[in-house]
């Protein structure tokens, strides 16, 4: 295969003699195709499989016509709001606004709207009243269900409700874009898609979902911290995908029924994933612009593993990567880090080896394998497990 970008115009697709995209990607940050970013990994293992997929990075919000650069894509919409939340994008924690998005051309400003997800998915939505939109990445992640939202210091619903969208993936996404495009390409309608692990989707009758807990509702957590608190339990306690259960939260008439956490990857399928082609930069229409101020940092560093069982009390991870560790073999690190060797930019160092858990790189316990991660307590926390593997 030929290695380019994925198209991002007309005239891109009239280069590779195209007419139709299968899914089209929607994002929030400017089109980087290396696996630091999430919307690179999810489009390239689509087009892996053989789905032609293009991007659409950083669209004018305002401009409904933004939506509209590479047509209505036959499966469906792809949005996330970039390798951030666009709101700790944009605002420190004093909730003064930012000056500078390293993620965006020449690290300017404002190239995407507050709470991105929303906008862009009712944006196509609007564009395209019948089109499928599935939403994911880590805003749409960790805003699945009923939640706690600091810049507005208040409760929020769902994110699946206000986007207006059809299904939310959480966590990181790579089975479960596979089944879910599997599934529609057949022509099963995507109201049907609630059997996928690692999903999110909406319902009138929550007799749908199996062996399920009913969480608080809406209702009960915006008015009683008590009740909230309990959600907040029964989700912490449901993130593995040996011991997690499908969650509902009722609002109103209607329930977000959240599946159980997708499987871990294994060493072979995390090795699969970065030993992907990837052109491993930047798109050239951001060369004059000052380039990627992100890219600087990444573009010689290794992801070595996801997955993290620190549980620390300032780290949303275990809602989005889990905690069982899922790391890559030495030989698939060393490959990549060889293939640093050609580029004319490299000056003999790698930036950094590493992932959310430092130098971990084994699953806590031998237990885990078998039975998943411990419900009632922490592998760290108050003091080191006697089981952990160090």
């Amino acid at each position: 295969m030929n290695m380019d970008f994925l198209p991002m115009t007309q005239n891109d697709l009239e280069d590779r003699g195209w007419s139709e995209l299968d899914f089209v990607m929607v994002t929030g940050d400017a089109y980087v195709d290396h696996p630091s970013f999430g919307a690179a990994i999810i489009t390239r293992i689509l087009e892996r499989y053989g789905y032609k997929v293009g991007i659409i990075a950083q669209p004018d919000w305002k401009d409904i016509e933004s939506f509209k650069a590479l047509g209505k894509p036959k499966i469906a919409f792809l949005v996330n709001s970039g390798n951030i939340d666009s709101m700790v994008n944009h605002y420190t924690s004093f909730k003064k606004r930012r000056k500078e998005d390293v993620y965006s051309p020449g690290g300017e400003p404002d190239k995407r709207p507050d709470r991105a997800v929303i906008v862009y998915s009712n944006k196509i939505r609007e564009a395209y009243k019948d089109t499928v939109i599935i939403v994911g990445g880590i805003e749409a992640s960790l805003r699945r269900l009923g939640h706690y939202d600091y810049w507005d210091n208040k409760v929020r619903r769902s994110i699946l409700l206000d986007s207006s969208a059809d299904l939310l993936v959480y966590g990181m996404g790579e089975k479960a874009i596979l089944e879910i495009a599997e599934a529609l390409s057949n022509g099963i309608p995507v109201e049907e898609l609630t059997y996928i692990r690692g999903t999110v989707y909406k319902t009138k009758d929550k007799e749908r979902a199996f062996d399920f807990l009913e969480l608080p509702d809406f209702e009960q957590i915006t008015s009683d911290k008590k009740e909230y608190a309990k959600s907040f339990k029964i989700q912490f306690e449901n993130t593995d995908a040996i011991t997690g259960k499908t969650l509902v939260e009722r609002y109103g008439t209607v329930y977000v029924v959240q599946t159980q956490p997708m499987e871990p990857l294994n060493q072979i399928e995390m090795d699969d994933i970065y030993d992907m082609e990837y052109m491993r930069n930047y798109h050239p229409s951001y060369k004059n612009k000052g380039g990627i101020p992100a890219f600087d940092e990444i573009q010689f560093s290794i992801t070595n593993s996801r997955g993290c069982f620190g549980g620390c009390s300032f780290c949303a991870l275990t809602f989005h990567q889990g905690r069982v560790i899922q790391a890559r073999s030495k030989a698939s690190i060393m490959k990549e880090g060889q293939a640093f060797v050609g580029s004319p930019s490299f000056k003999g160092y790698i930036h950094d080896v590493g992932g959310p858990t430092a130098n971990f790189r084994k699953r806590a316990c031998i237990k885990q394998e078998k039975y998943g991660v411990c419900k009632d307590k922490q592998c760290l926390f108050p003091e080191k497990c006697n089981q952990l593997i160090v």
